[in-house]
């Protein structure tokens, strides 16, 4: 084999090599999209520089106050470990991760730890603080929530996700950043580390770490149908709505039944206007099909309706009934929020139709797990 050859030999294999590295890394940045986490440990004992390290910003721009007032939170911010949760009441991902917050509030309140829920709004709904007050009732969350209603705080965060959690040691640098759901053990690994940096730093003593909140974690399936629009503006850049009258920003539309149903799309049916964040039903009676793949089907809605739920053309089947479903197929809407349809031991392919009494019912959103 001449020299020639080898080295061309030599030449493929590390080109070979570093493809394939890069086809790592980029794979890698494609899952931290959907759950991105960074964590910086530091000796507690050593005495360093943390000029490099960025400090939690003010909150600011905040609209309400629930379960603290300002003087008090600012009382309560004091040497503490905070983690910083930003979610929204309708978001299903922000919901799922709860639990988790609620309990590590309950475990590590009195260590030194303070949970502060950043509600930044994505519907106009959520603005309402006496919506607010009834999801964080619902949901036990007796920690300190603030409303971000003109999104200042999010923008002070660079925040772009619902939900993030941001942790921050007790003299105010964000050491933890994580993205969406999961890393429950990571997370509070790390709140277990800086309480034990605080205890350290203050000569306070704790307690040894104790075991993990054990609570069972939400498993998405892979193929799912995406999250459905059904405002124009957030549906913006996205093929969802299959019916062929289309969007048409502001005006009433009259939306005819589908010749066909395609997967992952939506089509209403009756007399709807079209809202940049939604559509609302204005004749008294209405429908909505889709084609769906999922074990888990959520909807985000406001104002009195009744929706009769069937799948596949059929009475929904008790085995495929949301828990928010009543006497047999019904939902009953009576408040603005996220409801639960569909919610089945295994992701499948059904047509579902939605028949609605209810003058005014309006609807911003599917989501799918």
């Amino acid at each position: 084999m001449n020299s020639e050859i080898k080295t061309g030999l030599i030449l493929g294999v590390i080109i070979a090599a570093g493809l394939g590295i890069m086809g790592v890394f980029f794979s890698t940045l494609d899952q931290d999209v959907q759950s991105t986490t960074t964590f910086t440990e530091i000796d507690p004992l050593s005495k360093i520089d943390k000029s490099g390290f960025k400090k939690a910003p003010e909150l600011v721009g905040i609209a309400n106050y629930l379960n603290t007032t300002p003087k008090e939170l600012s009382e309560l911010m004091k040497d503490k470990v905070v983690l910083y949760d930003i979610w929204t009441y309708s978001c299903i991902n922000c919901i799922r991760t709860l639990p988790y917050i609620t309990a590590w509030d309950d475990k590590y309140s009195e260590e030194g730890l303070l949970i502060i829920g950043i509600h930044a709004p994505e519907f106009e709904f959520e603005k309402d603080p006496e919506n607010v007050k009834m999801a964080i009732e619902k949901h036990g969350i007796s920690y300190p929530v603030v409303m971000d209603n003109d999104m200042e705080t999010w923008k002070a965060f660079e925040n772009r996700y619902w939900p993030r959690k941001y942790i921050a040691d007790h003299e105010g640098y964000i050491r933890y950043d994580h993205i969406g759901e999961g890393s429950y053990q990571e997370s509070e690994k790390v709140i277990q580390k800086l309480l034990e940096e605080r205890a350290t730093a203050l000569g306070i003593q704790m307690a040894s770490a104790s075991s993990l909140v054990d609570i069972e974690e939400f498993q998405h399936t892979v193929f799912r149908t995406p999250e459905l629009y059904f405002g124009y503006k957030f549906a913006q850049n996205r093929n969802q709505l299959g019916s062929d009258e289309g969007f048409q920003p502001g005006k009433i539309v009259s939306y005819l039944e589908p010749e066909k149903i395609d997967l992952h799309k939506f089509y209403p049916i009756g007399d709807w206007k079209n809202y940049d964040d939604s559509m609302e039903l204005v004749s008294g009676i209405g429908s909505i099909k889709l084609l769906y793949n999922a074990k888990e089907v959520n909807i985000v809605t406001e104002n009195h309706a009744e929706l009769e739920i069937f799948l596949d053309e059929k009475p929904l089947p008790v085995e495929y009934a949301g828990k928010d479903i009543v006497d047999g197929n019904i939902l009953k809407v009576t408040e603005a929020g996220l409801y639960n349809i569909i919610n089945s031991d295994s992701s499948s392919s059904h047509i579902m139709e939605i028949k609605i009494k209810g003058e005014g019912f309006q609807i911003f959103t599917f989501t799918f797990g």
